[in-house]
């Protein structure tokens, strides 16, 4: 699909050697068990009514080709594109297993949602002009027989990137890669930025990046609900519960250079249900670790990181729960209709909410302010002391705002670049990576996880058709 992956942990893993468990052949799941018991009962005691002793349809089946640990929505679309592309139909069972069936801190639902294009990289900029060509048309994705069809309300505003003096290189630089990708971007001086935004003060801009096309910004929570209801119709499965442990078996290999390393196969993943001690064993092929924030522990629990310091098994997955907040304040004296998502020079950002002059923003904290991740509260000073000031100096009309709401988010930060870590475990060798977005995974998901089924089914990225 794209000529190159995100950031590959190993660029091996063809799994042409077929979705099967260490027992082979296909296990019947525990609903079919129990069919069976209550069919010779039933046959033992004719006439008596079936009363089970133990209800287990909470519970995950017992066997699984697939198990994506994380509902959300890079999960969702890996389940999605693995039931798409499997041939032929039905021949993949996948399991998802989330922590919160109601989403009330999944970083998705916590989105502003934009999508862009304007990245460095080309393979970000790839992913990003898949998805919003697959938002554009979901209802040929995403359509369910019999249910209303999905409106991603999708705003084609654009994005506007602010440049200093000393990021204009970087920028025009990077507009050149953007074309090339086939992005629509133009850059813009000061002039020619105040003159179609007037609103805006130019005062150390010295250049502007504007999206013509593609680019702004749409419902998450559609999105993400159209891809729940449309797995399901495939025949996916979900559980609530937490993945706590994961059984696996090990062989030693040898490096070119001699060095012996132990890779690891994972066997059964335990789902411990909610609000109870009970968990469940369940038998896989594959994992796709797409927690989002807590990706890292998931990996931990593999044993991923746990070597010595410096060597490739003492590597951790360097992905990690960050803490932004959004703020929603009303201005009737601001940009109005016509605002892009705006991205300033001091990483403030802002876009228009709505019809009612209600505008949504925020700023990404230095490494010294970093907050707590540990609970989702809104520092209200962060907005007084650190956003507000930064809008009011670009947008003058921004000095009288009122503040209206404010909701906090996770970000899934990955530290060594900010970039997704897309692809198999080097070492793990079933466990498949779709986390590390660090703000920009739901624009890219419905990429991601056609990127992800598509190096699963067949060890490598296909032609983008």
């Amino acid at each position: 699909m794209f000529r190159g992956a995100v950031w590959l942990l190993a660029g091996r893993g063809s799994l042409g050697r077929g979705l099967s468990t260490r027992s082979g052949g296909s296990t019947p799941d525990w609903t079919e068990k129990v069919s069976e018991i209550k069919k010779k009962i039933q046959s033992a005691l004719p006439g008596g009514a079936w009363n089970p002793l133990y209800d287990t349809s909470h519970l995950p089946p017992e066997h699984s080709d697939v198990v994506i640990v994380g509902g959300g929505v890079l999960g969702l679309s890996v389940a999605y594109w693995l039931k798409r592309l499997e041939k032929p139909r039905g021949a993949i069972k996948v399991l998802v297993v989330d922590r919160d069936h109601t989403y009330s801190q999944a970083s998705t639902g916590l989105s502003v949602g934009g999508i862009r294009q304007q990245f460095s990289l080309p393979e970000n900029i790839q992913l990003s002009l898949f998805s919003v060509d697959f938002l554009r048309n979901i209802n040929e994705y995403l359509a369910v027989v019999n249910d209303p069809p999905l409106d991603v309300q999708f705003n084609p505003s654009g994005y506007l990137l602010l440049a200093s003096e000393k990021d204009a290189a970087i920028m025009e630089n990077n507009v050149k890669v953007q074309r090339q990708e086939g992005a629509q971007v133009c850059l813009m001086s000061p002039e020619q930025l105040r003159n179609k935004f007037p609103w805006i003060n130019t005062d150390g801009v010295a250049l502007a990046s504007y999206g013509l096309e593609g680019e702004g910004w749409f419902d998450p929570w559609c999105l993400l609900q159209g891809l729940r209801r449309k797995v399901q119709s495939l025949g996916v499965h979900f559980s609530q519960g937490e993945v706590t442990r994961f059984i696996t078996s090990s062989s030693h290999m040898q490096t070119w250079s001699g060095k012996e390393v132990t890779m690891k196969k994972i066997h059964e993943v335990h789902v411990k249900m909610d609000h109870s001690l009970e968990y469940q064993p369940v038998e896989c092929a594959i994992v796709i670790n797409a927690a989002g924030a807590w990706s890292g522990q998931i990996a931990e629990l593999a044993g991923i990181g746990k070597g010595p310091p410096g060597t490739l098994e003492g590597t951790k997955l360097p992905v990690e729960p960050r803490k932004r907040y959004v703020y929603v304040w009303h201005c009737p004296e601001g940009p109005g209709l016509e605002t892009p998502f705006v991205a300033d020079t001091s990483g403030a950002y802002f876009r228009r909410e709505g019809l009612g002059h209600n505008y949504l923003g925020g700023c990404s904290p230095t490494e010294e302010e970093e907050p707590d991740p540990g609970n989702l509260e809104v520092d209200h000073d962060f907005f007084q002391d650190k956003v507000w000031p930064h809008l009011a100096q670009r947008v003058p009309a921004f000095q009288s705002l009122k503040v209206r709401s404010a909701w906090a988010g996770y970000y899934d930060y990955n530290t060594f670049d900010q970039n997704g870590v897309v692809g198999p475990h080097p070492l793990v060798v079933n466990m498949y990576f779709a986390t590390g977005f660090s703000g920009h995974g739901l624009q890219q998901a419905p990429a991601v996880g056609r990127a992800v089924a598509e190096m699963v089914l067949q060890g490598q990225f296909q032609p983008s058709t």
